[in-house]
């Protein structure tokens, strides 16, 4: 059986860095913030290139306070895509807001520039576009629009550590960008994370408030705020693992070129799609087929697991029915929900493992 993701191969391969910093921690009675928490939030910020980043407990969190921090709130409007995981429009409900969906292009699967402007409204406070699978969306086309409208871009980057587009880290294009260490992210924490960057002092202060019950000081209460800390174990152990990002990174990056060499001549397969400005860094390495279901099946047959990432739309969710859409609104997305299948891939994957998946699915379409 080769699994989709290794979780424990990648503890392995640095167990003495992470239960030694764990152990620090319990040692120090630091367990909420605290020295590893602020040095963590530093060194992701360093590695982004921005000035702030303010550590949380979950993506979603992250999001809702760059909202908020932005002005977002109830009667506004925020634009983004259906094609997502769910949290990035729950982090927009959080608020009071109203999602707003345009499609992605077909190729990145990311925000569709294009299909933007015409959804601006005098009730529109910001955009949302989300870094899907590892790679970034089209920020200068988006950010251009976003300008001449005076509306703040937040970078839903919680797939995309160490994504790059024109040489500009993810996350440090808008006026903030969000990210997620749940344990499957390429900067995954043991348990629960998230961050927010900027280069925005202002923002970066409401958000540290509201972060911790919307403290200035100790019982000092200047906003009403959450409960959004981050463990100090979590600011630990990413701390370790951040060291290793770029290497980790550069490992998916070449398991996902040699899928794309061998999967090549499949005419009945979509491959990824490096966009020639971006660096995609593979969170996902989802391909297309018309048959995805029944490719699956015999996928699983072979002992080969895969991912559906995702197979129904946000606007397609019953949870999310009373926004009013339905099925024919946003056509890319939908195709996409239906014929999308994310393959094995992690860094530490032998490559034997990469060889055998693409053998079974050149198999699976010979036969």
């Amino acid at each position: 059986m080769i699994p989709f993701l290794d979780i424990k191969a990648q503890y392995q391969s640095i167990k003495g860095e992470i239960d030694a910093a764990v152990l620090g921690v319990l040692a120090s009675g630091q367990y909420v913030l605290g020295d590893e928490v602020a040095h963590f939030e530093q060194e992701f910020a360093d590695y982004c290139n921005v000035k702030h980043a303010i550590a949380v407990n979950t993506g979603t969190s992250a999001l809702h306070l760059a909202l908020l921090a932005a002005g977002v709130g109830p009667g506004d409007e925020v634009i983004t895509v259906p094609f997502t995981f769910v949290a990035t429009v729950s982090a927009i409900c959080y608020t009071g807001a109203r999602p707003v969906f345009v499609d992605v292009e077909p190729v990145t699967l990311t925000m569709d520039p294009a299909e933007v402007e015409a959804k601006i409204t005098p009730r529109t406070k910001a955009i949302v576009p989300v870094h899907l699978y590892g790679q970034m969306a089209d920020m200068d086309a988006i950010k251009a629009i976003a300008e001449r409208h005076g509306i703040p871009v937040i970078e839903d980057a919680c797939q995309a550590h160490g994504a790059q587009y024109k040489g500009h880290h993810a996350g440090s294009i808008g006026l903030s960008g969000c990210f997620s260490f749940y344990p499957g992210k390429n900067l995954g924490a043991c348990g629960e994370g998230g961050m927010v960057v900027t280069n925005d002092d202002d923002q970066a202060k409401t958000m540290r408030m509201l972060r911790d019950w919307g403290q200035e000081q100790r019982y000092h209460h200047l906003l009403k705020g959450f409960n959004y800390r981050m463990d100090a174990i979590q600011g630990a152990i990413l701390r370790v693992k951040l060291r290793h990002l770029e290497d980790w990174t550069e490992a998916r990056r070449a398991h996902a070129r040699r899928y794309s060499s061998l999967l090549a001549g499949s005419t009945d397969l979509t491959i990824p799609v490096e966009a020639a400005d971006r660096r995609h860094v593979y969170h996902v390495y989802a391909i297309r087929s018309r048959d995805r279901d029944g490719l699956q099946r015999l996928l699983s047959a072979e002992g080969i697991p895969s991912g559906l990432h995702y197979p129904i739309p946000v606007h397609l969710q019953k949870a999310h029915a009373d926004l009013g859409y339905q099925a024919g609104d946003f056509p890319v997305s939908e195709a996409a929900a239906r014929e999308v299948l994310s393959l094995p891939i992690y860094p530490e994957m032998p490559v034997r493992h990469v060889d055998q998946v693409a053998a079974a699915l050149e198999y699976a379409y010979v036969s």
